[in-house]
């Protein structure tokens, strides 16, 4: 942690805790739904110290520090932007962090930083998140970050995927000296950045322009290459590469399994977010802006994704959303905040409802979804209570079309196409030391959902910058 003045500290702190908690100031719903533009209204500089004033700056280390995958030194980082030395804050963020823009606005904040805040056990909790946001965006625009970069070492490292823990990894291992190409099956890098969150999450530019800082530092970038399929892991060895890094994500969206899948106007989440959100330009080769989707949505699941794919859906056009649940709201394993945003926006939810079958109408398109009741039993192994379905309950939801988001698989293909690489469950790329990467064939190394399954953005940012780490040590080492 940085030193912090001994006289700031001695600061009444309960009276500090007790200043003025500013909501989040949110565009309103009426008007957001209309475009796809950024829900959040950033903060104004006096905003942000006002509510960077709240922290009490707790003893090291720090609750929310400890919460924070990143150990993002966020008590100083308060301190600095109460002063005004906005830039001074948000070095510290580079400090810990490749993607600070980034999970400053998509992480699960309530989970971690602000969910580990002891102001919660009085009121409300310092908003990290949103003054992380800030403290970048400022010095973007008045002082832009440009790290140190070691002298060049000669050294080639290929990096397959372009996601939050390939382009962490790229981004370490440049400042390191090495040089950098990163392969991904999408025509743009960024993976579920672009291809998979919303704009109204994370807006595009956003993320491009800190790509623009990696490509300065020397990233190459190969897109439309599936490895695996369009070349192996060790034909990208055999152009010269001493190392490499695997951060393919989990990516396959899950199947239901149950009659009239395949019927048009059923869509898989990724598919249809794609679709959705991604412009013309960089759109995967055969996919094509979604078609007239009729008046009637249905979206089958109860995490992030099918909150994304149901605001989507309202700023499209739709007139009847609705989600479709198999448990409870309190079962429900998405971000409560996404969720609360969806009902403002006019998302409809169905509980205790699981589809059984696709019905087609007369045209052979989706007319229909058939489900059934369901009642909660005994906790299951993830300690949520079980859905068991009530016998004779079925019934019909109108559905002009549906979308399946029901969580994620990871992709084979890899692991099938390279000799000696150890997977598991699936497919995920198994590591040989989860601080590492490292993997069970020397030089390669791999990190991220492709290694744990899904999970948060922040976590497989922190998986590449250790890997560039180890990466490093490897390459100095390699005789």
């Amino acid at each position: 942690m940085q030193a912090v003045p001994s006289e700031f500290l001695a600061i009444n702190r309960k009276k500090r805790a007790q200043e003025p908690f500013l909501e989040l100031d949110l565009r309103p719903a009426e008007k957001r739904v209309c475009d796809f533009n950024e829900v959040v209204i950033a903060f104004t500089p006096e905003q942000a110290q006002i509510e960077a004033a709240r922290c009490i700056h707790c003893p090291d280390p720090a609750p929310c520090m400890v919460a924070c995958p990143t150990h993002n030194d966020i008590p100083s980082a308060m301190w600095l932007i109460e002063l005004g030395r906005f830039a001074d804050a948000a070095k510290l963020y580079h400090n810990t962090s490749s993607l600070p823009e980034v999970c400053g606005r998509v992480c699960p904040h309530e989970q971690l930083c602000e969910g580990s805040c002891v102001l919660n056990k009085t009121g409300e909790p310092v908003i990290t998140g949103q003054l992380e946001v800030f403290a970048i965006t400022q010095e973007r625009e008045l002082e832009p970050y440009v790290p140190e970069i070691a002298p060049p070492t000669g050294k080639k490292v290929a990096i397959v995927g372009a996601g939050p823990a390939g382009i962490a990894c790229a981004d370490q291992l440049l400042q390191l000296g090495h040089e950098v190409t990163v392969f991904d099956a999408k025509p743009a890098p960024g993976g579920l950045l672009v291809y998979g969150i919303p704009n109204f999450k994370l807006s595009k530019e956003v993320f491009f322009e800190r790509w623009k800082d990696i490509e300065k530092l020397g990233a190459k970038f190969i897109g439309n290459t599936y490895v695996g399929k369009d070349k192996t892991i060790d034909d990208i060895f055999a152009e010269g590469f001493e190392a490499m890094f695997i951060g393919v994500g989990s990516g396959i969206d899950a199947p239901m399994e149950i009659p009239g899948e395949d019927l048009p106007g059923v869509y898989e989440a990724t598919d249809y977010l794609i679709r959705g959100n991604v412009s013309k330009d960089i759109l995967p080769k055969g996919s094509k802006p979604l078609p007239d989707l009729g008046n009637d949505v249905v979206v089958i699941g109860g995490g992030d994704t099918a909150s994304d794919c149901l605001r989507t859906s309202v700023r499209i056009g739709i007139e009847n959303v609705t989600c479709l649940y198999r448990r409870t709201e309190a079962e429900m394993p998405g971000s409560a905040k996404d969720r609360k945003l969806a009902k403002q926006e006019g998302a409809k939810y169905r509980f205790l409802t699981q589809p059984v079958q696709f019905i087609a109408g007369k045209d052979g398109k989706l007319a229909a979804v058939e489900c059934i009741e369901m009642e909660l039993g005994e906790p299951d192994d993830s300690g949520r209570r079980r859905p068991v379905p009530v016998e004779g309950s079925n019934f019909s939801v109108p559905a002009s079309t549906a979308i399946k988001a029901l969580g994620y698989w990871p992709d084979p293909i890899i692991g099938k196409s390279t000799p000696d690489l150890e997977t598991h469950k699936w497919g995920l790329t198994k590591v040989t030391d989860p601080e590492t990467g490292q993997t069970s064939r020397e030089g390669i190394f791999a990190g991220g959902d492709g290694v744990t399954g899904p999970d948060l953005v922040v976590t497989a940012m922190v998986a590449g910058r250790k890997s560039a780490e180890a990466i490093d040590k490897y390459l100095k080492n390699k005789k």
